[in-house]
């Protein structure tokens, strides 16, 4: 069995379409079909990891390399795995995200945590390194420590990107930016409703 047959047998126990698989992976229905007919006899070691995860198996067993029933002493496989990257949020003012799910990314974080990924917009956290544009990889909990990166839910629909800091019914989000206009936002939680969503923990850009 080739490496395209082996795809292709995968995705259909999956019972997910050329297209479907195409999205988990992040390319188009067209090189789902080459890969599994051999038009591209290569792949890359990232695309077969991505493969791998999304089919729920190894790259050695898509190689050939490996038969999962026949290879006990086999060391575990420790994918990355696909998160969603939900809508464009501001790191700016906080402006309303809608929590729609735009494409997918990998990670190699683990631990048993949720993560999921958010794109960047404006530039209130550029001194630290989040610019406008780049994804930031947030791990999904209720509560922070005072001085973290978190993603904050201000009045319920607001999404923002910012130093956490909490004292008695007061909480101030901090920007760290080099344009002068971002200011300290201070709120007061017996008025305005302040949820967290996660804690940013890793910051992505792509050439």
């Amino acid at each position: 069995m080739t490496t395209g047959e082996r795809i292709r047998a995968l995705r259909q126990a999956a019972k997910l379409s050329q297209e479907e698989l195409g999205a988990r992976i992040g390319v188009q229905k067209a090189a789902i079909h080459k890969y599994e007919t051999g038009l591209v006899v290569n792949l890359k070691k990232s695309t077969l990891e991505k493969l791998a995860q999304a089919l729920h198996t190894t790259p050695a067993y898509l190689l050939g390399l490996e038969d999962p029933g026949l290879a006990p002493s086999a060391h575990p496989y420790h994918p990355t795995r696909s998160i969603p990257i939900l809508g464009r949020i501001s790191a700016g003012l906080p402006l309303y995200a809608e929590q729609n799910i735009e494409g997918y990314t990998f990670t190699d974080l683990n631990g048993g945590a949720e993560y999921f990924a958010l794109r960047v917009s404006g530039d209130s956290m550029n001194a630290m390194g989040i610019n406008d544009g780049y994804l930031i990889i947030v791990r999904r909990q209720d509560e922070v420590e005072n001085g973290e990166v978190a993603v904050v839910m201000v009045g319920e629909e607001d999404a923002t990107v910012k130093r956490f800091y909490a004292t008695g019914s007061t909480v101030t989000l901090m920007p760290q930016s080099t344009n002068p206009v971002h200011q300290p936002q201070i709120y007061d939680l017996r008025k305005t409703p302040i949820k967290v969503l996660g804690k940013v923990v890793k910051v992505e850009f792509y050439l």
